[in-house]
């Protein structure tokens, strides 16, 4: 079995007004991977489909809890805190580590939280529906807390009162789920709808711009974009909080590296974030926090979350207006 599938992906939106043939999960913050369990161990590969198998060694233990089953799992690799909520900045060490350290396998264990079956002892079930799959997940009983995990699936709660438990919980939302949708191979589809506590979106950098003040002399903020569907980079806005004074010395330094004469944007910035900017070849991706956007699809009071060395520039998408 080799992996031939790309993870499916939820739309921004609003809770379903009919929630009848829906099914909701709480949307984890962590780094989506596809798991392949079979003769050759495990094999896990992010949203582009790169392996990065070598940088999570404790999730071997999948072979282990498959008992000689041949699956194909979509999930989320998390870093829970101590209270076991999943903490993005925990990840952050764990995701530009391709070989952890012992130390950092113990300072921040990672644990795959597996919510859909793609694949089952030599049966494709990407045709077969949602129900069908949680139900077949389920009836593996696959977890093995806390580095596996199979979330629960609710057909009998409101979507409303989920949120709230979310939000008393300080995850980062929910998703409903169509009960008879299929999976959809590398598509972002309405028969998932992610329903956020709090915005967060992928973007590519195409510049800096220098810091001033105490900033002096290196890094002042970011200067992001996402490609929309002709292929253009379309600034999106900026981003110059989040960053602890380590992060943004380690990315001036890897910014000059890719440093171009002319802009990567498709259309001229605003002239008050382009007077001092220097560009940089789009080839880094960064996630970031924000409340909302403009009408005009720029973020507003954006906060840096980190690097997603996980993702493709080309595949990062400007963001979706649906809020």
């Amino acid at each position: 079995m080799i992996v031939s599938v790309r993870p499916m992906l939820a739309t921004a939106g609003e809770l379903p007004r009919d929630e009848d043939g829906w099914a909701f999960e709480f949307k984890w913050d962590g780094v989506r991977a596809l798991a392949e369990i079979g003769e050759r161990g495990v094999e896990l590969f992010n949203r582009s489909g790169n392996p990065i198998t070598d940088g999570y060694p404790e999730l071997a233990v999948l072979a282990e809890v498959a008992a000689g089953h041949d699956l194909l799992l979509d999930g989320e690799i998390v870093a829970p805190d101590a209270a076991g909520r999943p903490d993005f900045g925990r990840l952050q060490t764990r995701m530009h580590a391709r070989q952890p350290s012992a130390g950092l396998l113990r300072g921040a264990p990672v644990a795959y939280f597996a919510f859909d079956l793609l694949y089952l002892d030599g049966q494709d079930l990407t045709a077969r529906t949602y129900e069908s799959r949680r139900g077949l997940l389920a009836d593996l009983d696959l977890a093995r807390p806390p580095a596996v995990q199979v979330p629960e699936h609710y057909q009998d709660v409101a979507g409303r009162q989920l949120l709230d438990v979310a939000t008393e919980h300080r995850l980062e939302g929910i998703v409903a789920k169509r009960l008879a949708s299929r999976y959809q191979s590398g598509r972002r589809s309405h028969d998932w709808v992610k329903i956020p506590l709090r915005h967060t979106c992928e973007a590519v950098i195409g510049g800096w711009r220098p810091g001033h003040g105490r900033l002096t002399g290196g890094l002042g903020s970011l200067l992001l974009g996402g490609y929309d569907a002709h292929g253009d980079l379309v600034y999106i806005g900026h981003v110059g909080t989040g960053f602890t004074n380590a992060v943004r010395s380690t990315l001036h330094s890897r910014l000059r590296d890719f440093t171009q004469p002319a802009s990567p944007f498709g259309s001229p910035l605003p002239r008050e974030h382009s007077r001092d900017a220097v560009w940089v070849r789009p080839v880094l991706v960064g996630s970031v926090e924000y409340r909302d956007l403009t009408h005009d699809g720029i973020l507003r009071a954006a906060t840096w979350r980190g690097l997603r060395t996980d993702l493709d520039p080309t595949d990062v998408a400007v963001p979706d207006q649906q809020h």
